[in-house]
């Protein structure tokens, strides 16, 4: 078993750029959760399904290019590609060449019985979005930026609206806690979306490998 300990604390610029990145999908995700409460309307079924639907694509596209966050130039050169011509499947492919660990490893920490380890991190089950989830439904999602063709198959609002809470179950199961490598870094980042007494923050753990064995650090917000 990999022993990861800490990193240097100074080094924090790629992992504050990936933690406002995880900031801004839990703003949007609030923007969701008030529309699905029905506690906000966009006056009518299909201005609200279109509404959330902007929502669910972009969290799907802030998820695959955040790992890129710490690398400018990288990062520019897929953006520019991918903003104009945006398909998932093949961004994907792109990110996966530049750095193949970029999509977030979601865990489930339990307390740890063995000496100096806080927590052991474990492969969270298949209840998550996956690469093929996030592909799939970004396409769907596409469908609700255009207007239907008259002539053609109507938008299926109701297929929306019935995705949408298993969609959000799916990627907050994703990230809530996850493990990231940034581009270049030859270390990862244990990300909690959430923590006690931090309303609204993202908090990260730095590890890096050195022996057998799992150690978290000290966490520290963006």
């Amino acid at each position: 078993m990999n022993q990861f300990s800490t990193g240097d604390p100074q080094d924090t610029p790629g992992i504050e750029k990936y933690a406002a990145i995880m900031k801004e999908i839990k703003s949007r995700t609030d923007v969701i959760d008030v529309f699905l409460s029905g506690r906000r309307e966009a006056i009518y079924i299909p201005t609200t399904v279109e509404t959330v639907g902007l929502q669910f694509r972009k969290i799907f596209e802030l998820i695959a290019f955040a790992s890129l966050a710490a690398n400018r130039r990288k990062y520019s050169s897929i953006y520019a590609d991918f903003s104009k011509h945006w398909e998932a499947a093949k961004l994907l492919k792109s990110l996966q060449r530049i750095n193949p660990d970029f999509y977030p490893k979601p865990v489930v920490e339990t307390k740890s019985d063995r000496p100096r380890v806080v927590h052991d991190l474990s492969d969270r089950d298949h209840d998550y979005l996956t690469q093929a989830d996030l592909v799939e439904a970004h396409g769907r999602c596409g469908r609700l930026l255009h207007a239907a063709n008259p002539f053609g198959r109507p938008i299926d609002y109701v297929f929306f609206q019935t995705s949408f809470p298993v969609w959000r179950a799916r990627f907050m199961n994703l990230l809530n806690n996850h493990k990231v490598h940034l581009v270049g870094d030859t270390g990862f980042y244990l990300i909690h979306m959430h923590e006690e007494g931090k309303k609204g923050e993202v908090s990260w753990y730095r590890f890096e490998l050195v022996g057998p064995s799992v150690s978290p650090t000290k966490p520290e917000l963006p």
